[in-house]
C-alpha cells in the first residue's frame, strides 16, 4: 500500500557522528498518531524516529546513513555473540508495555557517565521523555535483571511486521558486559518468537566506529539509496 506524506527539510546542523559534515533531516510533518502501519512504510523508506518526529537524514553532500534491519528469521549470532549470550547467561529477562519510573534514574546513569561529550549530555526528564516515548505504536520495554537490579532497558517499537530498536540504556558497571549487543540479541529473540520479519537497528554509518556493532548482526538488509541489499557476511 502506498501512502502520501507532507514533508518538511530542517536547517543543516552539525552532524553528531562525522566530524566536519553538516547534517540536514527530512521530517514528515503529517499528523502519524496511533498509525502503525504508516510508519511501517515510512520505515521501509529509510525514515526512523525521536520521539513523536519521524525522520530521515537528507544531506546535500553526505549518502553516509544506511537504515538497517536484521533479517530476524534468518538470523544466525556469530562466535562473539554467542560468547556474548553465555557471559550474560545468568542475567533475567522481563517485557513490560509501560514504562515505570525507575527507568529514569537508569538513564540518568548512563548518559551523565557514558556519554557525557554526547548531545543527550547533561540527562534531563524532559529529553527522556520526548525522545523515547511515543503514541504512534505499540511499545515494548525489554528489560535486563541482575537479580532484582534493574541494569539495562530497550526501548522497542512495535509495528505489524518489525520490531524497531529505539534506544538501550543501561547501567554504567556492566558496560564490560556488552549489554548492548546483548540487548540486540535479546530484541532478535524476541521478534523470533512474534514472528516478525525484521529487526529495525537504525541507521549504519560504515565511517563512525561507534555505529559499526550493527553490520555485526547477519544476514541484514541495508537501504542503499532506495533499494534493500542483503548483506550476508561482514564487509
Amino acid at each position: 500500500m502506498m501512502y502520501d506524506f507532507r514533508l518538511g527539510i530542517s536547517s543543516e546542523f552539525p552532524c553528531n557522528y562525522i566530524e566536519g559534515e553538516q547534517e540536514r533531516l527530512l521530517i514528515v510533518i503529517d499528523e502519524l498518531i496511533k498509525q502503525p502501519s504508516k510508519y511501517e512504510f515510512l520505515m521501509h523508506q529509510g525514515f526512523r524516529r525521536s520521539g513523536e518526529q519521524v525522520y530521515r537524514p537528507h544531506c546535500s553532500q553526505c549518502t553516509a546513513c544506511q537504515s538497517l534491519k536484521v533479517m530476524v528469521g534468518k538470523f544466525e549470532p556469530s562466535k562473539s555473540q554467542k560468547r556474548n549470550l553465555k557471559k550474560n547467561s545468568t542475567l533475567i529477562i522481563k517485557y513490560s508495555t509501560e514504562a515505570k519510573h525507575e527507568y529514569y534514574q537508569l538513564f540518568e546513569q548512563y548518559i551523565n557517565t557514558l556519554h557525557a561529550d554526547g548531545a543527550m549530555f547533561p540527562a534531563s526528564k524532559e529529553q527522556f521523555n520526548n525522545f523515547l516515548f511515543t503514541r504512534i505504536c505499540d511499545q515494548v520495554f525489554i528489560e535486563i535483571y541482575n537479580e532484582d537490579k534493574l541494569i539495562s532497558v530497550a526501548v522497542t517499537d512495535d509495528i505489524p511486521n518489525a520490531l524497531s530498536a529505539v534506544y538501550t540504556f543501561y547501567h554504567p558497571d556492566y558496560r564490560a558486559n556488552g549489554i548492548g549487543v546483548f540487548s540486540i540479541l535479546k530484541q532478535i529473540e524476541y521478534a523470533q518468537t512474534l514472528n516478525k520479519e525484521f529487526l529495525y537497528l537504525g541507521y549504519q554509518i560504515d565511517d563512525c566506529q561507534k555505529m559499526n556493532y550493527k553490520s555485526k548482526f547477519l544476514p541484514h538488509q541495508r537501504l542503499d539509496g532506495n533499494q534493500w541489499q542483503i548483506i550476508n557476511k561482514s564487509l
